[in-house]
């Protein structure tokens, strides 16, 4: 029998838009936001849940070496609001084109997540969305090195989600870090999976 995390993608939608955040509710939070004194600058990331018949995959992108921000690091499509963006949702979804070619039409949009705050100063609104097959997925080199996909149940796995410490910028934290492969997905991206891991858990 699958397990809830290889179930058909049907399922895992209809599983995911019971237990995440609606998308009016991520929409609302962002909002408050930026109507309120902050310290942070907000952002929207796409968490992509694609549809594979091996069972759902996380699509994940390797941060360019040239950036300033989160160089080499692994992380979801995301970056800041362009003033046309309608809201925290498209932001996401323009993103993602912008970063990986993934026209949005393969994307639908489910739920989101509580943001998440960065180290280096963002606070991040992750929405969660299915992808069907059949896109192209396009490294854009300005911005990103690599896309590759872990398998979701691999991900959600609490054994595979180590809590670690260590100092940044002179402040002592506490991280999670999810070897996959050769890759280290760890920080802001690796606490997005976890909070959704424990979602899907309820």
């Amino acid at each position: 029998m699958d397990t809830p995390l290889q179930a058909p993608v049907e399922d895992l939608r209809m599983r995911l838009a019971q237990r995440l955040l609606t998308l009016d509710e991520v929409r609302a939070a962002h909002r408050a936001f930026e109507t309120a004194p902050r310290r942070l600058r907000p952002a929207g990331v796409l968490v992509p849940i694609v549809d594979r018949p091996q069972g759902p995959s996380v699509l994940l992108t390797l941060r360019s070496l040239s950036l300033t921000k989160h160089a080499g690091q692994i992380a979801f499509p995301g970056g800041r609001a362009d003033p046309g963006d309608a809201d925290i949702v498209a932001t996401a979804l323009r993103e993602t084109r912008e970063e990986t070619g993934i026209d949005a039409a393969f994307v639908t949009p489910v739920g989101g997540l509580e943001p998440v705050e960065s180290v280096t100063g963002f606070l991040m609104f992750p929405v969660v969305a299915v992808v069907r097959e059949g896109f192209a997925a396009v490294a854009n080199p300005g911005e990103v090195d690599a896309i590759f996909e872990a398998p979701l149940a691999f991900l959600m796995d609490p054994a595979n989600q180590v809590l670690k410490s260590g100092t940044f910028a002179g402040v002592a934290r506490e991280y999670y870090s999810i070897a996959f492969g050769d890759h280290d997905i760890w920080g802001a991206t690796a606490r997005i999976l976890v909070n959704l891991g424990r979602r899907l858990a309820r």
